[in-house]
């Protein structure tokens, strides 16, 4: 029998106790949160809540994308906005990332959540972290189980010694932690952590669902 085999009952206790900690401090921080088992339950659950809206913001997240949406929202006719669409002008791409500010639901990951109950990003541009606080009437923050950590502290040092080195590698962009896996306080014009972001508690005038997923997903 394969090491993995042997030890993924035990990883899926491991997310599964997580992932319950985690949705109770956040259910307590004002948020709507579930927590599933695969990709395809978070999708069904997804879809099952958002069958009033028309409009759709994509964020620049796998993991939103691995749980088979876009095809189905594209399928009915619904309008995405998504700035990884294949082809886009510069101008267009910023046209698009502005409407996911005024779309009906915006749908994007996050790069840490704490299991005390914070929500924690780094945008470069700052499109998902407006769009997640203010303005869409419906927002869904789907993550792994991997971008759970125990606290707020920890959720922050995630970010720098996990999500942007393997961001910015998968981009394929030469920054300092891009090239060694390492981060450093850069000035590199390509530079990813420009703003950051800290979801305490829900913002008051937004609706937001975070679905944990005991799987994992993105960076």
């Amino acid at each position: 029998m394969e090491y993995k085999q042997i030890t993924e009952p035990f990883n899926q206790w491991l997310g599964q106790k997580q992932g319950e900690k985690s949705v109770k401090n956040l259910i307590k921080h004002g948020f709507d949160a579930h927590f599933v088992e695969t990709k395809e339950e978070a999708g069904s659950l997804i879809e099952s809540k958002v069958g009033e809206f028309e409009s759709f913001g994509f964020a620049g997240s796998d993991t939103t994308r691995k749980i088979g949406l876009i095809e189905k929202l594209r399928d009915q006719g619904k309008t995405l906005y998504d700035h990884w669409e294949e082809g886009l002008a510069p101008e267009d791409g910023f046209r698009i990332r502005k409407k996911q500010s005024d779309c009906d639901c915006f749908l994007c990951s996050a790069n840490a959540i704490s299991m005390t109950g914070e929500i924690v990003n780094m945008d470069g541009v700052g499109n998902r972290t407006n769009a997640m606080s203010f303005g869409p009437k419906k927002v869904f923050i789907v993550a792994g189980m991997n971008k759970v950590t125990k606290d707020l502290d920890s959720a922050l040092n995630r970010i720098h010694e996990v999500a942007a080195p393997m961001r910015a590698k998968s981009l394929g962009i030469e920054t300092p932690c891009g090239k060694t896996g390492i981060c450093g306080d850069c000035n590199d014009p390509m530079r990813l952590c420009r703003i950051t972001t800290i979801l305490h508690r829900r913002p008051m005038m937004t609706d937001i669902s975070v679905v944990l997923i005991n799987e994992s997903l993105g960076f």
